[in-house]
């Protein structure tokens, strides 16, 4: 999970983290993956949830506040709120835009307006 921080988490990649945070556990608790055993069935007898995508997602808001509250050059970057053209074709998704639909409804501007305040 190291530089988790950067990562734009699409729907597909979301699914593949938690098949393979399942197969993690499967691993752990030696279960052959042969059996015929649900992911909750397996959730159950390690007493898990998961959390993978959760904790990915948390590391991310409080980088998201760090830059926020630095206002440097990744703060722009961030935002995306430098000069030039934007490259021909579908726009990439950005972090701000994985985070708000984490975060729940809301504009960019009220996210960011509450991420200088470090202990909101």
């Amino acid at each position: 999970m190291y530089g988790c921080e950067a990562w734009t988490i699409s729907k597909q990649i979301q699914n593949k983290l938690e098949a393979t945070e399942m197969w993690f556990l499967r691993r752990m608790l030696r279960t052959p993956w042969t059996a015929k055993k649900t992911n909750e069935r397996v959730l159950n007898e390690a007493n898990k949830r998961r959390s993978l995508v959760r904790t990915i997602r948390k590391r991310q808001a409080t980088f998201l506040g760090h830059v926020m509250r630095r206002g440097k050059l990744e703060h722009l970057v961030t935002t995306g709120k430098f000069e030039g053209k934007r490259s021909r074709g579908r726009q990439r998704e950005k972090i701000m835009d994985g985070l708000t639909t984490w975060l729940g409804p809301g504009k960019v501007s009220d996210i960011l307006a509450a991420v200088k305040d470090r202990d909101l």
